[in-house]
């Protein structure tokens, strides 16, 4: 099957531009002597987290970081036995993870509680084990506690004598990496990403506390930290497929991203000077990452079908449910409508990859050409 042969809007995957993706991040961490521990909530694909594994194998296989228990369950199932499941964990879900556990599934959560501590070291039946993240705020001001709170200490006591839990280290996200401008920015947030984590280890380790792992994430940080020394894993996941956000930050160029949406031309608004495509709010999300950025792409990028050139100065301006607007970019250009028809297939290059590829259930996977060479699986729900 080729590209034209598909329906419209479809989720598009450049195979080759995600492996080097992978690789480059692979061979950054090894470089640094951090494992790595991939997160998959944007990818949700057993087929994309065996390529993102392959090259950082350990006792349990691939380790990776899930975002849902849909994810952990559906990477269990495809032979994935080493999973964070890192947003905070409430206890009515403690008995779907001790499932997991029973499975042969090396499973651990993450708390910033010393209420919910508690409930995880009462939590039976968890075959080999649970593991606990104490999880740190480097200065994003969403989950997690300070290094220097005194509630740290509590938290992993609460675990002291649990038959089933125990604590594995600590673990923080720079998710305000984010809103950086610069590469020099991104660096700084590294930075205290790093130490964030590595002073509530030591102060752990100083109450006599094992803390044996210490865990950081975000792909700008992965991509521009200088440092990560007292760092064990690291845990990027969008930079396996990038988009129009990671490029204006500066963590990729246009030719690394290696998703895009596959859409069709279905209409001509020659008086307004705009196209309208099947790819809508929907099918591309109505994320507006970029607008802070020095190139706002609107909702998206615009392609020709191949995905390699770029139609200069159109954007998709505007989103409806099921119906996406393409206008030129400022004054000076002209929209080509002699060149694109209706019915003429476009390739757009999302803001933000991770809401975009939500909308899906599968990949069309290309390598470089308009031949789909695979259909991989995507894991959705909860």
């Amino acid at each position: 099957m080729k590209l034209s042969e598909l329906e419209t809007p479809s989720l598009i995957l450049d195979r080759s531009r995600l492996a080097a993706n992978i690789a480059a991040m692979s061979a950054r961490m090894k470089e640094h002597g951090v494992a790595l521990r991939p997160h998959l909530k944007t990818a949700k694909s057993a087929e994309v987290a065996r390529l993102a594994t392959a090259a950082h194998q350990g006792a349990f296989g691939g380790a990776i970081t899930v975002s849902t228990l849909a994810e952990a369950a559906y990477f269990a199932r495809h032979g994935f036995r080493d999973i964070t499941y890192a947003v905070g964990v409430a206890p009515a879900k403690l008995p779907r993870i001790a499932a997991l556990c029973r499975d042969g599934v090396r499973m651990a959560v993450v708390t910033d509680s010393v209420a919910v501590a508690r409930e995880i070291a009462r939590t039976p039946d968890c075959g080999p084990g649970l593991g606990v993240f104490i999880k740190i705020d480097c200065g994003l001001g969403r989950a997690g506690i300070r290094a220097d709170d005194p509630s740290l200490i509590e938290i992993a006591r609460a675990l002291e004598g649990s038959p089933s839990a125990s604590l594995r280290g600590v673990l923080t996200h720079a998710g305000h990496s984010y809103g950086c401008a610069t590469v020099a920015e991104i660096e700084t947030v590294a930075e205290a990403e790093r130490q964030a984590v590595v002073i509530a280890a030591e102060r752990l380790r100083s109450a006599g506390i094992d803390c044996p792992e210490v865990s950081v994430g975000s792909s700008p940080t992965a991509r521009f930290g200088r440092s990560f020394e007292g760092v064990s894993e690291a845990r990027p996941g969008v930079y396996m497929f990038n988009d129009a956000f990671q490029v204006g930050l500066g963590c990729c160029r246009h030719e690394d991203v290696a998703l895009t949406v596959l859409t069709t031309v279905i209409g001509q608004r020659r008086d307004l000077g705009k196209l309208l495509i099947d790819a809508g709010g929907l099918a591309l999300s109505k994320d507006r990452s970029t607008a802070s950025q020095a190139e706002d792409v609107g909702y998206g990028l615009v392609y020709e079908v191949g995905g390699e050139r770029r139609l200069d100065g159109l954007r998709v301006a505007a989103v409806h449910q099921e119906h996406g607007l393409v206008a030129p970019v400022g004054g000076g250009v002209e929209m080509p409508f002699d060149a694109l028809p209706i019915g003429t297939r476009l390739r757009i290059m999302p803001n933000h990859a991770c809401m975009t590829a939500a909308a899906y259930d599968r990949y069309h996977v290309v390598d470089g050409g308009d031949e789909i060479i695979a259909e991989w699986d995507r894991v959705g729900g909860w």
